[in-house]
């Protein structure tokens, strides 16, 4: 059990929680709550749930039946004893093992408990190939002002467990650095102070947060994961106001937040102003915005006026009650802009929200009965529409499990920070029914299946008129216990688009198919060696035109020495998807805290290599070398980002000094 910690796999982890992250979605604000918990593993005799949720792939049915198998069992003498729980399957053990525990912690990290710690990290990384931004000579033309190297730095620190502060800087590639408009050095500075208990009030924010309530259909910061192969956790456990330490910039807050605690009532104020980017006109009374951009990058002329140019204010409240296995909650914000929110003028843009200041409210609540966890939300944008999302998870049989979604956003329903669950990433435009079912076939055999319908009422992205969808998936899984796994994968994903062909269909639109098909392997060899295969293909099929296909096939081999100082992985990888639409995604092992997944298009190799060495009880270092290759191109990417050649190389290096 001692060397339970060293085999998370936090591949696994992401890939069962969301396959299609974007590529420079910052996943650090898992990674670190992850690596926390493995420092400092949950007590099961002491928890009342709330640090279960953080983790994030066990659903609330799981969790209370953990808290009912304690209460009417006693303590647990063993975490083994989690075997022996509903629900709890061979999969879920070996995911939750590496951070929970039974009674206290060794005498020397209790000691250490009490102590100020602290933590730095450092990052550099830089694309080794000058892309055209950077090479332009005409700087009257749109071009980088800045150099194509990224820099991150981080500081943590804690007192006891009752104070964390968090610091965050951050340059992105191709931004200026102490010159121009960003002659304070990095462009983003992120800051946040958390105090867990303050009297009767606990988690107070300040600086930087995030908020969670309910299913997410009025407010929700920070990532969320769709649909993954843990299929029940599709349903969303709100945690409500938590420290935001992620390098994203975007979707979260700037200000002030604390939970009141009044017997079995919560409340929880907030108040936050910050800058956002978009494009601003000026010249018109009242100012107007266009656009609110969210990816935070401020490498061109353009980029930095958009940078910072209008303001938003926001506050609310969220009240909650807890009683039992209930719980009920209402939330409301405001939302006031200092620019007049216009709409666009695509037909998908008729909808859109137009003003300067926006107020939603919403119900939620969820409730455990025997083996059913009922769960759900109303939201209103207050002058404007509805968004409804109503669930259920459900034990049928220790064997058998099950969850059901229906959905029911409205065309006019607006907020700037939902993000419900569903096939689009807004909580608009959409109706939906998702179903779910795990069955456990024997100890080490995992069967894991749902379907999801939908429709969007309204035009959306590349449909300008109603359209319809389904996606399903099919997965087979055989565990060796802390040894290793294969599974087996089908997904199939429908979806309507706009026809643009020859002539006309009777909607102006076609049906598309997208199937997937993974096989994948991975094992322990012996204490220092473990490796990992995957073979992945897709066909795409489009009415009226040929079909594609696509495929993609890696190799990974992880080593870690003896003394485990030394640690390394590798992967060479080899794709061929011959077009945009039968790109395939994978997770690729990093330095600490950067995490991510690839896109592997059109044909080529992908090679990588990571390594790690702990210099000293509290000194590491990282380093990664990664390379894009591709055999039939001239050039690679498109715009100020084209590179010339077939190659496209990047190196990472990475500090940590822990005291």
């Amino acid at each position: 059990m001692a060397q339970t910690n060293e085999k998370i796999d936090l591949q696994d982890l992401f890939e069962s929680l969301s396959e299609e992250l974007p590529e420079d979605a910052d996943l650090s604000e898992f990674t670190e709550k992850w690596s926390h918990y493995l420092k400092h593993p949950i007590d099961l005799n002491k928890t009342d749930g709330r640090e279960l949720t953080e983790l994030q792939f066990l659903d609330p049915l799981l969790i209370e039946h953990l808290l009912d198998h304690r209460t009417i069992s006693g303590d647990f003498i063993d975490v083994i004893e989690l075997q022996s729980i509903e629900g709890f399957n061979e999969r879920i053990v070996s995911l939750l093992l590496p951070f929970v525990r039974v009674g206290p912690g060794s005498p020397l990290e209790t000691l250490k408990s009490r102590n100020f710690k602290q933590e730095f990290i450092i990052r550099y990384a830089r694309i080794l190939e000058k892309a055209k931004g950077y090479r332009m000579v005409d700087t009257t033309k749109s071009h980088y002002l800045g150099d194509a190297n990224r820099y991150a730095f981080r500081y943590r620190a804690q007192l006891n467990d009752g104070f964390h502060l968090a610091v965050n800087m951050e340059k992105d590639a191709g931004e200026p650095f102490f010159r121009d408009r960003q002659k304070m050095g990095f462009d983003f500075y992120s800051l946040s102070i958390s105090i867990k208990s303050l009297g009767r009030f606990k988690n107070i924010m300040i600086g930087d947060y995030a908020l969670q309530f309910g299913q997410g259909l009025s407010m929700w910061n920070g990532l969320n994961f769709g649909k993954g192969g843990l299929v029940q956790h599709t349903a969303r456990q709100g945690i409500g106001v938590k420290p935001y330490t992620s390098l994203n910039e975007a979707n979260f807050m700037r200000g002030i937040a604390g939970t009141l605690q009044i017997r079995h009532i919560e409340i929880t104020p907030y108040f936050s102003y910050q800058s956002i980017d978009g494009k601003v006109n000026r010249t018109t009374s009242p100012p107007t915005i266009s656009t609110i951009a969210s990816s935070g990058l401020h490498r061109t002329a353009t980029e930095q006026q958009y940078r910072h140019a209008a303001s938003q204010l926001t506050y609310g409240l969220n009240l909650l009650w807890r009683y039992k296995r209930f719980k009920m909650g209402v939330h409301f914000n405001q939302t006031q802009l200092n620019v007049f929110k216009t709409k666009g003028n695509g037909i998908r843009q008729k909808a859109d929200f137009e003003g300067d200041f926006l107020r939603n409210i919403s119900l939620y609540a969820n409730y455990t009965i025997r083996n059913a966890y009922l769960f759900g939300e109303y939201a209103n944008s207050m002058d404007g529409g509805s968004a409804l999302l109503a669930g259920s998870i459900i034990s049928l049989h220790p064997r058998l499990s099950s969850v059901i979604f229906l959905r029911d956003y409205k065309q006019n329903f607006h907020t700037f920070y939902g993000q419900g669950f569903g096939e689009s990433d807004n909580s608009s435009n959409e109706q939906g029914a998702y179903l779910g079912l795990t069955y456990q076939l024997g100890r080490k055999l995992l069967w894991s299946n749902y379907a999801d319908i939908f429709r969007f009422p309204g035009a959306k992205y590349q449909a300008d008129t109603l359209s319809t969808g389904a996606d399903f998936f099919s997965q087979l899984s055989y565990m060796w216990y802390k040894k290793g796994q294969l599974s087996l994968r089908y997904r199939n994903r429908l979806k309507q688009v706009n026809y643009q062909g020859a002539g006309q269909t009777e909607h102006g639109l076609v049906n598309t198919s997208k199937q997937q098909f993974r096989v994948e392997f991975h094992y322990r060899l012996s204490s220092t060696w473990t490796i990992r295969s995957r073979v992945e293909a897709n066909l795409f099929q489009k009415e009226y035109q040929e079909n594609s296909f696509g495929y993609m096939l890696y190799q990974d081999l992880f080593w870690k020495s003896s003394a485990g100082k030394f640690q390394s992985n590798i992967r060479v990888a080899y794709f061929d998807a011959a077009s945009y639409d039968n790109r395939i995604y994978a997770y690729e092992q990093d330095v600490l805290y950067a995490s991510g997944f690839g896109m592997y298009n059109t044909r080529g190799w992908r090679m990588y290599f990571n390594l790690q060495y702990r210099l000293t009880r509290h000194l590491q270092v990282w380093a990664k070398y990664a390379v894009y290759y591709y055999p039939a191109r001239e050039s690679i990417g498109t715009g100020l980002d084209q590179i010339e050649g077939n190659r496209k190389s990047e190196v990472k290096m990475q500090l940590r000094w822990q005291l």
